[in-house]
């Protein structure tokens, strides 16, 4: 189910997996074949990843096949996820090739297994794969990265129906919608950029999921909490990717929200565990985000969606 290792090195440069990790993976593979039962937990992973090949999963399920992903044995655990990716490679695009997915998006979505292990890299000085349950969506055929954002094929639950009917969202449980998001490293995220992301899933849906029907983009994160318009000038990046939606008020007030005051700094200085009092304040952004919480307040997760 694996490829050999002479093979394997080709395999994760096309995933853009970072180079000082390859090494490290050829080398542990050799662990994982002499080993039946991590060989047998590989198969039965990747089984239940390719299961519905295409079809919008649930969030349980991601959360059980995360679980059993880091249950390999210690010499693995570091870098089981990413054999288990590399291992369903055939599926997925093979899954690919059957939508007529154009190979530069295919490239670039399942790209985002490097990405991933860069950030993990930059935030433990070491290999290993961040977010094994979040790349079980590009795995799956339901997620695509079409230019700076990504775009997650996605059917509305009750809460978040109720929560966007209060911005104007005409919509019932089920919908199909697509949700944004907005990956690292690639550079600003400028609104000529979110333009020609749009302008390409427009295209990119109704030719290769014809079948659903998209009107609606939403969007679930923190770089939409409207505290932050308090502490950005107007013609910011930020500012301007928020003014796109219509926005949920996120605050202790609002639906009985939590605070999530983690997530800006995870995203902003790579480690959610930073003592807020180190927090640099180099750029705009890095200001608004530690300052904010310097000065005892929160963040929220806003969410907020606009017509595509």
């Amino acid at each position: 189910m694996l490829p050999d290792t002479d093979e394997l090195p080709e395999l994760l440069l096309d995933l853009a997996v970072p180079h000082e990790d390859i090494n490290e993976l050829v080398a542990v593979r050799r662990v994982l074949a002499r080993d039946p039962g991590a060989v047998k937990l590989l198969e039965e992973c990747v089984e239940e990843l390719v299961r519905g090949m295409g079809a919008p999963g649930e969030f349980d399920e991601r959360s059980r096949l995360a679980e059993r992903l880091t249950a390999a044995p210690a010499a693995l655990g570091r870098y089981f996820p990413a054999y288990v990716f590399v291992a369903a490679l055939p599926y997925i695009r093979a899954h690919h090739l059957d939508r007529g997915i154009p190979g530069d998006i295919s490239r670039h979505t399942l790209a985002d297994l490097g990405r991933n292990m860069a950030a993990h890299r930059r935030r433990h000085g070491r290999g290993g794969v961040l977010a094994p349950q979040w790349l079980t969506l590009h795995f799956r055929g339901e997620l695509y990265q079409l230019g700076r954002l990504q775009f997650q094929r996605v059917r509305l639950d009750e809460r978040a129906v109720s929560e966007l009917a209060a911005v104007g969202l005409d919509a019932t449980p089920g919908t199909p919608c697509l949700s944004l998001h907005i990956a690292d490293f690639r550079g600003p995220l400028s609104p000529a950029a979110c333009d020609r992301s749009l302008a390409l899933a427009r295209e990119f849906f109704p030719r290769h999921y014809p079948q659903e029907r998209y009107e609606t983009a939403v969007c679930h994160s923190w770089l939409l909490d409207p505290q932050l318009k308090r502490y950005l000038p107007a013609d910011s990046n930020i500012v301007r990717f928020q003014e796109r939606f219509r926005i949920t008020h996120a605050s202790p007030d609002d639906q009985g929200r939590e605070p999530a005051d983690t997530e800006p700094v995870r995203f902003v200085f790579a480690d959610p565990d930073l003592p807020v009092e180190t927090l640099p304040r180099r750029t705009a952004v890095e200001r608004a985000v530690g300052d904010h919480l310097r000065a005892g307040g929160h963040w929220y997760i806003g969410q907020g969606w606009f017509p595509l």
